[in-house]
Order: structure tokens, then C-alpha cells, then sequence
């Protein structure tokens, strides 16, 4: 599956999101995205073909069977996008701050074993609108379908939870910490001094604004405490 669209849309010079990466070979990846963007919204993303093919969930997953919650499909995004975690700077595409709030391996309902096989019936259901599924993640178990609707346009879907054992009424995203870092969103925006992109880091050297003021404060008082020097009649500070 291609990758352009998601390259078209990025400048990879200015943002550490990652470029490809390549896919495990016994079983099929799973992630939850939680991203602060213009809109906070959760990211879900399925392996298939050595790529996440993914949705962007307004309202997040749902443990209640009642609940048809929203997923916009969006562009396929790099295998190694599942544990990227951090800052997209201002200015390009999705800025804001992403955590990974859920992880783990999937399966379709019916089971064969074998990943190359698996794969196979999930693409055909996804052509076909319906994708029935089993999640094993820290926060997100048993079965869940992606059903394709009209109700937004063709990109459209709706994320459901089936009635399994592990339905429940109590709202899943109320558990809003990264399942990596063990941090929120907001500790990721407030404490992290890097980008973290898989197992990488760039520094982004976030300054907040009253270490901006006493540096400035500092840079005053020296230039104040310097000592002058008189050259050739003129009285000069020493820089």
C-alpha cells in the first residue's frame, strides 16, 4: 500500500514524524493514537500490508456495545508510526502533541494463524465495509467491527464495540495516560524537553516563558555590571 499521500502532506525536514519502517512477521500491530491537534481526537490504526491503515476517532473507542462512535478514515500512515509519541512542531500538518494511549496485537474474528492469511480476509472485508475484529491491547479487548457508512461522506465508518465480556458502560478513555511514557497529554505538552519519533529523539529545546525572562533579565544585569574602559578618549563598555 502507498505511502505518498502521507509523505505528500509532510515536510520531513521540520517534523520527526517517521518515514516507513518495516513490518514484524508473526503477528498483526495495533495502535491508539491520543492527539492534541486542532482538535483532540484518537488516531486508531490497524497493521495491514506493512502499513497502518488508520481512522480518526472524534470521540474515542468505546467499551459499550451502544455506542457507534465516529472514525473518519484518513491516509495510510509508516509501520513505525505505532510508537511515535510527542511534539509535531507548529506549522505542519497535525500540529500538536500525540500519545500512544493503546497498544497491542489483533486479529480478524476468525482466527486462521497464520498472518499472511489473517491479512488476506481483513483486506477483503475492508474492501467490502466490515471489518470484525479481535483486539488484544492494555485497554482495548475483545471484538470490535469498523462498519463503512455514508453519514459523513465515503471516508465515513463507524467503530463498534461488540457484546463480549469485556463491554462494559464505563468510559475507557477516562484512563488518559500514555501506555509508554505513563504520561497525559498535558504532561507530555508541559514536561518533555524532546520529539520523540519510535526509538529516536530530537531536542526541541522548549523554553518556558520565565526562563526566557530571567535569561533576558541575566543578559540586562551583565551588560549594566561590565566595567568601562576609556580608548583614544572614548569611553567604552567591554562586550
Amino acid at each position: 500500500m502507498s505511502l505518498s499521500l502521507y509523505k505528500k502532506k509532510r515536510s520531513f525536514t521540520k517534523t520527526p514524524e517517521p518515514t516507513g519502517g518495516k513490518a514484524l512477521k508473526n503477528e498483526l500491530l495495533f495502535v491508539v493514537q491520543k492527539h492534541d491537534a486542532s482538535r483532540l481526537h484518537y488516531d486508531f490504526r490497524l497493521e495491514m500490508e506493512g502499513v497502518l491503515k488508520s481512522w480518526a476517532v472524534p470521540k474515542g473507542p468505546s467499551l459499550n456495545p451502544e455506542d457507534k462512535r465516529l472514525a473518519m478514515m484518513v491516509e495510510d500512515h509508516p509501520f513505525d508510526y505505532r510508537t511515535f509519541e510527542g511534539t509535531i512542531p507548529e506549522g505542519n500538518y497535525g500540529a500538536g502533541t500525540v500519545i500512544v494511549w493503546d497498544e497491542g496485537t489483533y486479529t480478524p474474528l476468525e482466527d486462521t494463524g497464520d498472518k499472511k492469511e489473517n491479512e488476506k480476509t481483513l483486506l477483503k472485508q475492508l474492501k467490502a465495509g466490515s471489518v470484525k475484529i479481535v483486539m488484544h491491547g492494555k485497554k482495548l479487548k475483545g471484538e470490535f467491527a469498523l462498519v463503512k457508512t455514508n453519514y459523513q461522506g465515503e471516508n465515513s465508518w463507524l467503530l463498534i464495540k461488540h457484546n463480549d465480556k469485556y463491554a462494559s458502560e464505563k468510559d475507557v478513555t477516562l484512563k488518559d495516560k500514555s501506555v509508554i511514557s505513563k504520561k497525559t497529554i498535558s504532561q507530555v505538552e508541559k514536561t518533555s524537553n524532546k520529539i520523540w519519533a519510535g526509538n529516536r529523539a530530537k531536542t526541541t529545546e522548549k523554553k518556558s516563558a520565565k526562563q526566557v525572562n530571567n535569561k533576558s533579565a541575566k543578559q540586562v544585569n551583565n551588560a549594566k555590571t561590565k566595567p568601562a574602559v576609556k580608548k583614544r578618549g572614548v569611553t567604552v563598555t567591554k562586550k
